[in-house]
């Protein structure tokens, strides 16, 4: 008799929890977090829709409309071409050059994006007013956001085959010639890709234009709730930037399905050969030593400078003390643990179940969580605010509203973080614990749970960087008379009472850039490990 392959079995062990049902508590669990995501947004078009056509229509085309329109698209536009010519001639020197201290380029070009784009520009405003404007906001955000453009580029150019442009040279080709006709159009998806998620945190950007006096969609919704909660109007300006900011993702995905990463460089290992410089050595440090100046040598050195004054004028706007620095401090590293932890948790049965079961239920709920990514914050916190009135008045004005809508907002950090780790999970290390006898949720503690640990911390580490830094939802539902570093930046930014913030955001640098190293290294290697 021929005895079943032990091969076979253990792949049928392993394929098992693919092919059947997922289990219905996970599976409820994972409805009510996809039902918790999308009320903010159906609260935000209803509050929309309601009401007479004629005075929504007259409402939705106005003037200011128009200008507002102008003012977003028009800044994305510049932020993106800016961003992203400046991004590729970095990505090509750090990458493929022999620029001195290549290696050093390599680790200081991302770092503007633990840096929040309010306190760049408090930084840049507290050194002229004149930063104010459309030229200041397009400064501020393309030096804050670059690195979304630098990080798939860089990425993208060590992976290509360097075997390519090679052959093009050998043919005759110069090497400027090269670059533009076989790497550039390979770079393209990524090009594209990363501009496009620049473009789309430009337009759910508030405080580096609220603090730069620059009209965007963010800014007038935060005005129109300020002005006798005028639901209403703050949801149809809403609705628009929806539209905008869904145009963005429908665009990403085209652009995803349109081209192959996979096919950019795949398997290649071996190191390209570094195109000498020669003179031009002196101009590419000087262009990546004032691209890095902006983005963060300036707002470091402004902070610092405002911490050391001394003379009479900045001591009376300096009124701060060690121990109101300390609890605030605590107030945003507070909320900042308690929605990391909320919003892992509240992801974990979504992130579990679309790397074990893959039907249409499951990608359908998983997807819905990733619908925060295009909503700003500000939509959200408007939403929640209509919502506590009406129907959850207890919550309005309390910290748990406030932490529910971090967890809504950075809910697909966490979705992604807890999945890439969960679906390396041998399933058949699960069956086996079964097997031998022990329960689901022993099963979950003892192996799911140790497994899935880099991931958890990945998602906890990334919720807490974002809710420390992040200021709209924060000034909407803060409990009356609480306090973060955000919000106390942006209150004494605000007055131009710089010396006063300057404690706040040099606290508040410190905590993201450490934050940010943490998470690079401890749960980077751990989940490479």
């Amino acid at each position: 008799m021929n005895s079943p392959s032990p091969y076979r079995a253990a792949a049928s062990t392993a394929a098992a929890p693919r092919d059947h049902a997922p289990p219905t508590v996970l599976l409820l669990l994972a409805i009510l977090v996809s039902a918790l995501v999308l009320a903010p947004i159906a609260v935000t078009v209803f509050d929309a829709v309601r009401g007479s056509v004629v005075g929504t229509l007259a409402l939705l085309f106005r003037p200011v409309i128009g200008h507002l329109l102008l003012n977003t698209i028009g800044l994305a536009v510049v932020c993106a071409v800016g961003s992203g010519l400046v991004s590729l001639a970095m990505a090509w020197l750090i990458e493929r050059s022999d620029v001195p201290g290549y290696s050093i380029w390599r680790v200081l070009a991302p770092l503007p994006l633990a840096l929040p784009a309010f306190v760049s520009s408090y930084a840049w405003l507290s050194i002229s007013p004149s930063f104010q404007g459309a030229a200041g906001a397009a400064l501020v955000v393309s030096a804050s956001y670059y690195p979304l453009v630098y990080l798939p580029l860089a990425a993208a150019l060590r992976g290509l085959d360097p075997a390519q442009e090679e052959s093009a040279r050998s043919l005759g080709l110069s090497p400027l010639a090269a670059f533009c006709r076989v790497t550039l159009p390979q770079l393209r998806p990524a090009l594209l890709g990363g501009t496009l998620l620049l473009v789309l945190h430009v337009l759910t950007e508030f405080g580096a234009f609220a603090l730069l006096r620059f009209r965007t969609f963010t800014t007038a919704i935060y005005s129109a709730y300020n002005a006798g909660l005028q639901v209403k109007q703050g949801a149809l300006l809403a609705c628009v930037l929806l539209f905008l900011c869904f145009l963005c993702l429908w665009g990403e995905q085209r652009l995803r399905g349109q081209h192959d990463y996979a096919s950019i460089g795949a398997g290649v290992r071996r190191m390209p050969r570094r195109h000498s410089l020669g003179w031009g050595r002196i101009p590419a440090l000087i262009f990546l030593g004032t691209v890095f100046t902006a983005a963060v040598g300036v707002p470091l050195a402004t902070i610092g400078y405002w911490l050391t004054r001394t003379d009479a004028a900045a001591m009376t706007t300096t009124a701060v003390s060690t121990a109101q620095i300390i609890r605030v401090s605590f107030s945003s590293i507070g909320y900042g643990v308690a929605a990391g932890i909320l919003t892992t948790a509240l992801a974990f049965p979504v992130a579990y179940l679309a790397a074990r079961y893959h039907n249409r239920a499951v990608q359908l709920i998983e997807r819905t969580t990733y619908l925060p990514k295009g909503v700003p914050g500000i939509v959200v916190a408007l939403a929640l605010v209509t919502l506590s009135l009406q129907l959850l008045y207890p919550l309005y004005q309390t910290a748990i509203l406030l932490v529910l809508a971090y967890a809504i907002i950075f809910m697909p950090l966490a979705v992604v973080s807890i999945r890439a780790t969960a679906g390396q999970i041998e399933p058949g290390l699960e069956n086996s614990a079964r097997a031998l006898g022990v329960g689901r949720f022993g099963v979950f503690r003892r192996v799911t749970l140790p497994l899935t640990a880099p991931g958890l911390g990945s998602a906890t580490a990334l919720v807490f960087i974002s809710v420390c830094t992040e200021l709209p939802t924060t000034l909407l539902l803060i409990p009356t008379g609480a306090h973060t570093l955000a919000t106390e930046i942006w209150a004494e930014s605000s007055n131009f009472a710089f010396a006063a913030a300057a404690p706040y955001a040099a606290v508040l640098a410190a905590i993201s850039m450490l934050a940010a190293w943490l998470l690079a290294n401890r749960f980077g290697r751990a989940a490479v490990a």
